[in-house]
């Protein structure tokens, strides 16, 4: 069994039916379809939920609603919370990556529970005691508090790695082969004589300049396509310069 079709993710009350839209779609995108609000705040703006859930419409639809934090995480065994601040019993509060794999392993064989609390005030203390875990999310000190969609999707994410999620992602492979020494240097060459003959820099100033395209061109891999491309544009260029001088000697 996928591991993440044992995970929960609940809300305690949640104020914003945006949020809760932008929640659905992060658990779509991250392989997570078990959604509990806790007490959901009376007058939030459905549509607006709906709005945001942007191809996760049925993970909203099938959400499920408890009154407590208690009954919402009554058959799990792991219930990690989310807290953002400090002190006390949060001091041993754990990285989503160091929570993540014991959150894992018991989805393996049981229902286990990430926790979430209000878009203003977070997980009371009372709640946090239900938890048998604290993530702490670092975040810079320019604004410590995440949007409740973020901080799902950060958590989300480690489990979606654990779990094997993008295990057959293959990055995009260059079609181009690597451009050879010879190559290269046939570049260099006419990058010369185009920035002699566009008066781009002086005869003696020509070496030392060649060496500064030389470190530059050398940061990175240069294709065949790469060079053919830096090639004609340094022809063009002699070109256009060559056409200038022949207008003006006329």
């Amino acid at each position: 069994m996928n591991p993440l079709e044992n995970i929960r993710i609940v809300l305690v009350d949640p104020k914003y039916g945006g949020n809760i839209g932008a929640v659905c779609r992060v658990l779509m995108n991250m392989g997570i379809t078990d959604l509990a609000l806790v007490a959901p705040h009376n007058k939030l703006d459905w549509a607006e939920a709906r709005k945001l859930a942007y191809h996760a419409e049925g993970l909203l639809e099938a959400h499920n609603v408890f009154q407590t934090l208690e009954e919402a995480v009554a058959d799990c065994t792991v219930v990690a919370g989310t807290s953002a601040r400090t002190g006390m019993y949060r001091d041993h509060a754990g990285l989503p990556r160091e929570i993540a794999p014991v959150v894992i392993d018991s989805a393996a064989h049981h229902k286990a529970a990430l926790v979430f609390g209000r878009e203003d005030k977070g997980l009371f203390n009372e709640e946090l005691a239900v938890c048998t875990h604290i993530i702490n999310i670092p975040s810079s000190e320019l604004y410590r508090s995440l949007n409740l969609s973020h901080a799902v999707m950060v958590c989300c994410y480690e489990l979606f790695l654990l779990a094997g999620g993008g295990s057959d992602y293959k990055p995009p492979e260059e079609r181009s082969p690597e451009a050879g020494s010879a190559m290269r240097e046939r570049l260099f060459e006419t990058w010369s004589a185009m920035m002699l003959e566009t008066g781009f820099c002086e005869e003696e100033k020509l070496g030392h300049m060649m060496l500064g395209l030389r470190r530059i061109f050398s940061r990175g891999k240069l294709t065949e396509n790469d060079v053919r491309i830096l090639l004609g544009l340094a022809k063009q260029s002699r070109w256009v310069a060559g056409e200038l001088k022949r207008r003006q000697a006329k």
